[in-house]
């Protein structure tokens, strides 16, 4: 199976992201991590990520911010920010993602949107990230709001 960039960077990505978006979450309490999470997935930043270019792919999440912050023109929207574990699951699980079925991150946020995470996270977030990842599987768009009514059913 051919992955998005090579596994030799997989868990500085993985990591990072989590972090990062763990990060933003928390030093930024009354803005909307869920807007911020989406743009970041389709920045030029992520994409170099998904190009494989060392340079990003190897930066722990705080040189990852600096970058983000330095290179797009990304304003923060006010809102609800992401609780707990939540947005260090998210960066992690869309990272792994990403690499295992070879999708761009753009392509990947629009697949997998982060209202369908925020709704899984209950039944996802005790698995390994393997298995996490192999359990939500290549979602078709489609199919996407029949499953998050379903996730919702179910936890009511």
């Amino acid at each position: 199976m051919e992955h998005a960039y090579p596994k030799a960077y997989l868990d500085d990505v993985v990591e990072a992201q989590g972090k990062l978006f763990d990060f933003v979450a928390h030093n930024h309490p009354d803005m909307d991590t869920a807007d911020f999470i989406v743009h970041y997935m389709k920045s030029a930043t992520r994409k170099h990520i998904d190009d494989a270019q060392a340079y990003v792919c190897t930066m722990d999440y705080k040189e990852l911010w600096d970058y983000f912050q330095k290179n797009e023109h990304y304003s923060f929207r006010p809102g609800e920010s992401l609780q707990g574990f939540l947005p260090d699951w998210i960066g992690e699980f869309y990272a792994y993602y990403q690499w295992y079925y070879n999708l761009t991150s753009a392509e990947l946020i629009d697949q997998v949107p982060v209202s369908y995470l925020i709704n899984a996270y209950p039944g996802l977030h005790d698995l390994d990230l393997d298995l996490a990842v192999q359990k939500v599987g290549p979602i078709q768009t489609s199919s996407l709001s029949s499953l998050e009514e379903a996730i919702r059913a179910k936890r009511n």
